[in-house]
């Protein structure tokens, strides 16, 4: 990712809200239902460009297209993936991993009240989920479809940021981790738990260069790596936690293999929910392994109440030479907007670990869909804001 000496650079971690009159758009590109080349030029790129353009003329400096091809559904994995299937839950079966956590086992009745509302943001004039009545299996062997549906979205992207007339020095695409996946797709093929990772891995793997050679910024979306911890019952020993992460590291590395460093950024996250988060590992117990990651830049939470006091972990961390830190300064899990000021001043927290030009001042999470819209692009502006008064201060 590119530095500066005498400025903080900005970006965020992917999602955007949708357009008004998009509700429904996002799924169906993410499940691949919109596909002909002639309705992605006449509604997809417009609305693309417009969110470009907005990013720009906030201050971001690394923008995203809104990831809006992304979803946790069988259309989504099936228009990436042979060897997937769904099949209907079957009498106590849970749909992901994620429906079955020890913070849910203490927190009953509000993930209750959650869940009964389809929601787990709560978000005034959002959409109730329909709860998830299908589960997905691998079910043979797990590989890529080749770039097609990968390709959509960045000729997308490349369109619209043509399109938005905006000067765009820099911009990024997500993609899932491994690790990540498997909260969703469930390995009913392989004999065990390191082929089906690594299977994933080389499923993805394409995708990852394509995103590269297309001259983008990859980030690689794993909260998978600290979120895995509660939804392993019996609580492990943090030790036993270590090498089930590793294997996941392991095979993030796999799939970036011969990508180069400074073209891809890891984002991890304990979940987007807005939960109590009180069973969340803490981040001294992965942060080696986090540093493992093939990758030039790393993006965390750092605003997040529940785990910014974790800062100080950083200043003995030993950041590798080359390496750069995201940071989030302001928060998905709050309706308040941060003050530009204690922006400025998560942000010069990183700077003296690191050093300015190994900063970028990020958010926590996707703040699409995490908040309302009105608020999204306020944070943002509030994050060009503190980046420039950090700047400033020194």
């Amino acid at each position: 990712m590119l530095k500066s000496t005498d400025r903080i650079r900005t970006s965020h971690v992917g999602r955007l809200p949708p357009p008004n009159g998009w509700e429904d758009t996002p799924a169906r590109l993410a499940g691949a239902e919109i596909t002909d080349p002639a309705t992605i030029a006449s509604r997809v790129v417009p609305a693309i460009a417009d969110i470009v353009k907005r990013q720009a003329e906030i201050g971001i400096d690394c923008v995203g297209d809104g990831e809006f091809w992304t979803a946790r559904s069988y259309a989504h994995y099936a228009a990436h993936f042979t060897g997937i299937e769904a099949r209907p839950l079957q009498p106590g079966e849970l749909p992901t991993t994620r429906h079955s956590t020890r913070e849910r086992d203490e927190f009953p009745d509000f993930y209750g009240d959650c869940d009964r509302a389809g929601t787990m943001f709560l978000v005034p004039g959002e959409r109730p989920v329909p709860p998830i009545t299908e589960k997905v299996i691998a079910r043979g062997p797990v590989k890529s479809k080749g770039p097609a549906a990968i390709g959509r979205q960045i000729d997308a992207f490349k369109a619209a940021i043509a399109r938005s007339g905006a000067n765009i020095e820099e911009a990024f695409i997500p993609v899932l981790a491994p690790g990540w996946l498997d909260h969703f797709i469930f390995n009913e093929y392989y004999k065990t738990e390191e082929e089906f990772l690594f299977a994933l891995a080389d499923a993805i793997a394409e995708e990852y260069r394509a995103v590269v050679d297309a001259g983008f910024i990859l980030q690689i979306d794993d909260p998978g790596l600290p979120d895995w911890w509660d939804m392993l019952k019996p609580e492990p020993a943090v030790a036993d936690y270590r090498k089930f992460a590793r294997l996941r590291i392991d095979a993030v590395n796999h799939a970036l293999a011969g990508i180069p460093q400074d073209r891809v950024r890891y984002h991890l996250c304990w979940g987007s929910w807005h939960g109590p988060h009180t069973h969340d590992l803490p981040l001294e117990h992965i942060i080696d392994l986090i540093l493992m990651v093939n990758a030039q830049t790393y993006s965390f939470e750092a605003a997040n109440v529940r785990h910014e006091h974790e800062w100080r972990i950083w200043e003995s961390a030993k950041l590798p030479d080359g390496k750069m830190l995201m940071p989030g300064v302001v928060s998905h899990a709050t309706n308040l907007v941060e003050h530009p000021l204690l922006v400025a001043e998560r942000i010069h927290r990183f700077v003296k670990i690191a050093g300015r030009e190994n900063v970028i001042a990020g958010t926590d999470c996707g703040l699409g869909g995490r908040l309302h819209p009105d608020l999204v692009w306020a944070k943002l502006r509030v994050l060009v804001e503190g980046a420039r008064l950090a700047a400033q201060s020194g």
